[in-house]
């Protein structure tokens, strides 16, 4: 889980996955022109959302339920942002070891 920070572009800085009106997606990136850009697999469909400076801006977080509240021209959204955490790949610390 994520900390409360000042705006969502800060917490954004941070993280490495977002969880999006309760799907999780690692793919996420901001442009040249600091648009966010998130996609993910909803079972076979491949979900996009883009959200522009100012709706970044503009999110609101909620510290009850502990996510932001961005809004898009589809409509209000929630955005989780999370670290991942991964597993060890201990087959690499043998090949180091030798």
């Amino acid at each position: 889980m994520t900390a409360q920070t000042d705006t969502l572009l800060q917490a954004l800085e941070s993280c490495d996955m977002l969880i999006i009106d309760g799907l999780h997606a690692f793919n996420f990136a901001l442009d040249e022109q600091d648009q966010l850009h998130v996609e993910c697999m909803n079972g076979r469909t491949l979900e996009r959302w883009r959200f522009t400076p100012a709706q970044m801006q503009a999110a609101t977080f909620d510290k009850a339920a502990n996510h932001w509240i961005i809004s898009s021209d589809s409509g209000d959204h929630q955005l989780e942002c999370v670290e991942a955490t991964s597993g060890h790949d201990d087959e690499d610390d043998e090949h180091e070891d030798a």
